[in-house]
């Protein structure tokens, strides 16, 4: 999982750097094949539930699972960017959301905060405590700025499978979930909004879109739960 881990942090950084006005969003989903096959791992979405692509691109108000195509990048843009990779049968994921351009204040804030939000629950993902623990983390990170949290689609557990239990949610559930021992591996990725909480699914069954055309961030980490404390495996 190290390894996958380091493929798709190393797929983000490909994006990072040809991100910019003009490029397509489908030139920046075959930059990110081929180098995922280069490095002898193989795309964890591409034919996912017929997924038809090795990334997810989301732009402004898609939250998650847009589909690379024709579009093109253009200036003041939100675009989120979510990566998978295979190695040797065990999965790690990441996602990380880039501005492009010149954006208002409030959405960089947006962005910057979703990470926070992410790191906080990473740093609460020791053993001892408890998935809720990640959750509430999380949450306490939205609510004072003022964010709406993604309620619909949640961080899991990854291993040999890309999504296994546990869910992780981005907000208290009133359970305090699952014990963390070392050996977990875990996906947390919190998805905030500038508006509401409600997504809705486009027509192309993938795709899924505040409710109410609010900017999304979204940010993902695969982290190992250790001894010493969480491990971010999709690093470089």
């Amino acid at each position: 999982m190290r390894r996958a881990g380091r493929v798709v942090a190393e797929v983000l950084a490909l994006v990072e750097e040809h991100l910019r006005p003009g490029v397509s969003t489908a030139t920046l989903d075959e930059l990110a094949e081929t180098h995922i096959r280069r490095s002898g791992a193989v795309p964890s979405f591409k034919g996912y539930r017929g997924y038809p692509a090795t990334l997810c691109i989301s732009i402004d108000d898609e939250v998650v699972h847009g589909i690379p195509g024709r579009r093109t990048i253009r200036d003041g843009q939100v675009v989120s960017v979510d990566a998978g990779a295979i190695v040797d049968g065990w999965h790690a994921d990441g996602a990380r959301t880039f501005v492009v351009g010149s954006v208002p204040a409030a959405v960089r804030r947006l962005v910057e905060t979703t990470h926070l939000a992410l790191m906080a629950g990473i740093a609460a993902a020791v053993p001892g405590n408890r998935i809720g623990d990640i959750s509430a983390a999380i949450e306490d990170v939205a609510r004072p700025a003022g964010f709406g949290i993604v309620r619909q689609y949640v961080g899991h557990g990854i291993g040999e499978a890309m999504h296994q239990d546990p869910q992780i949610p981005n907000y208290r559930t009133g359970q305090r979930g699952l014990l963390l021992e070392p050996g977990i591996t875990l996906a947390i990725e919190p998805m905030f909004t500038l508006g509401g909480d409600e997504v809705a699914t486009k027509a192309d069954g993938w795709t899924v879109v505040t409710v109410d055309g609010s900017l999304a961030a979204h940010f993902e980490h695969t982290i190992a739960v250790t001894a010493d404390g969480p491990e971010i495996l999709t690093t470089v």
